[in-house]
């Protein structure tokens, strides 16, 4: 040992003339301060990415995906295992320390629009992250030389996404500074450093955390109604994640080429949506126009959905007639480029959109006792979700449109509208993409079971499986924190929370409960 140290010290003498040549803070191959600039672009794909690897069980659980693929159908959970923790790498890795680097470079530049737009992010993370999985590690998160992590209570993450969320919108409105649109374009695949369109979705973020205050005394739909008035207001504001899609490197996650989704089924909730079931009296009585271009027919032309944790849907159809997401029969690949809706390898993947918005402000205007303002909203909610989907693949004409929004599917008058049909629309416009929104709804009416107020608008619709084994019988309402992370280093906060329970995933989140 006496020699090695020897050896050790003779080398650091050798080579004390050399530091430049061994100096990598200098090496422009290998920066450790690197500028925003080069760090924005690869954030939107995490995003991205963190809810569509997640989204393989969350999506079975709400079931807009089945095919008895995995335990999400029966709310249950994979103990050591990552799965499901993807939104948790997402917040925590993949944004996490790039956006206070991100923070630093531009506060030292007064790059203003980069630090808004970090915030932004910030917030967006925080607030899916405690919405999928409750009590996460807020304060100390970053904390150097801290090898352990204690859990903040949800509150306290909430009132953090506002606080980002604020303190963003005032950086985007800055007019002084070294930050300008054409700085931020390049890397902003999104927005293309467009500041007002920024803004609006910070302003989304502060209706979806409001929003899901429902069961809350200190709910306030005005205060969700100007937020929304203030957020995206048509498709065209959407925050929307590209997708090149010439290989599976680059492709859409629910693409073909990626071969993800091969043995998921659509289900019997979103074909019943789509053909007028759960909308009108008399079911398979109207077909909604969305519905080519977003589920397929079996090969008999008959459109079939499956139950949860059934594989042929409890029906006399083989699981090989339920056409996947891709929109192809079984779990052959349809080859690159193909596919349909939001389930191509090149389409863009939505964080938010302006339908989602209105379907928000329509709830919360129903809530309010402002029927003509909630119907208003119902309708360009239904509106704005026809063109997108239109623009995902076959165009849909104003004709069928028109026809559409006038039949017995959609309330036509105010004073008919009811609160299951505004949340159906919204389950059934989220389709693909909003995950985490919807069942952020689902939880906040407590699936079929209803709110503190009486409201059921799942009723009769969201039927619950037969449950995983540690469930107790109940549902799930949240995922547990990333295994890698937390169960092996991290044990001590967990035991604190709860999470080393069997039924944690069952315990109810705080913005469900009055």
């Amino acid at each position: 040992m006496k020699k090695i140290y020897i050896v050790l010290i003779a080398v650091a003498i050798t080579f004390s003339g050399c530091k430049k040549y061994f100096d990598v803070n200098t090496d422009p191959a290998t920066p450790q301060n690197p500028e925003s600039r080069t760090l924005v672009s690869p954030l939107f794909a995490q995003m991205e990415r963190g809810v569509q690897f997640d989204s393989r069980y969350l999506g079975s659980l709400i079931q807009y995906f089945g095919g008895a693929v995995n335990v999400g159908e029966n709310h249950g959970w994979i103990p050591a295992s990552d799965a499901m923790g993807e939104i948790w790498r997402t917040n925590y890795y993949g944004l996490g320390a790039n956006l206070n680097l991100i923070l630093a470079d531009s506060e030292a530049k007064k790059e203003y629009n980069y630090v808004a737009l970090a915030q932004a992010l910030k917030a967006w993370g925080w607030q899916i992250t405690t919405d999928y999985h409750g009590e996460v590690i807020l304060k100390q998160a970053y904390e150097p030389n801290r090898f352990v992590f204690d859990y903040d209570p949800q509150p306290e993450v909430y009132a953090e996404v506002v606080r980002l969320a604020n303190e963003s919108i005032a950086n985007f409105s800055r007019t002084d500074g070294a930050g300008t649109v054409a700085k931020l374009a390049g890397p902003d695949l999104v927005y293309q450093g467009d500041a007002n369109k920024w803004i609006k979705f910070n302003y989304g973020l502060l209706a979806r955390n409001a929003n899901n205050l429902v069961n809350k005394s200190s709910y306030d739909p005005a205060k969700v109604i100007e937020y929304c008035d203030k957020s995206l207001a048509s498709n065209s504001d959407n925050f929307i994640v590209p997708n090149n899609g010439a290989t599976s490197a680059d492709g859409n996650f629910f693409g073909p080429l990626r071969q993800n989704l091969q043995n998921y089924r659509q289900t019997r909730i979103i074909v019943g949506l789509l053909d007028g079931t759960y909308l009108t009296a008399t079911p398979g009585s109207v077909i909604d126009p969305r519905r080519d271009n977003m589920i397929t027919a079996s090969a008999d032309g008959i459109f079939r959905g499956t139950n949860p944790g059934l594989a042929d849907g409890g029906t006399v159809a083989a699981k090989n007639q339920i056409p996947n997401p891709w929109g192809t029969l079984g779990s052959v690949n349809p080859g690159p480029g193909l596919g349909k809706y939001i389930f191509k390898d090149k389409a863009g993947f939505p964080i938010m959109t302006s339908t989602e918005i209105q379907f928000i402000k329509a709830e919360a205007a129903f809530r309010a006792g402002n029927l003509p303002l909630a119907h208003t909203a119902y309708l360009k909610g239904i509106s704005e979700s026809i063109d997108y989907v239109s623009s995902q693949g076959t165009a849909i004409t104003n004709a069928a449109k028109t026809a559409y929004l006038t039949s017995a599917a959609v309330r036509q008058e105010s004073g008919a509208l009811t609160l299951k049909d505004i949340m159906l629309q919204k389950y059934l416009a989220l389709y693909g993409y909003g995950f985490v929104e919807t069942w952020s709804d689902l939880r906040k009416y407590n699936y079929n079971v209803g709110d503190v107020k009486g409201n059921n608008p799942y009723l009769n619709v969201y039927v619950f499986p037969t449950f995983f084994a540690d469930n107790g019988g109940r549902p799930a309402q949240r995922y547990r924190p990333r295994y890698n992370s937390e169960y092996l280093w991290n044990v001590a906060a967990i035991q604190k929370i709860g999470a080393d329970q069997v039924d944690y995933h069952t315990k109810k989140m705080w913005f469900t409960e009055p």
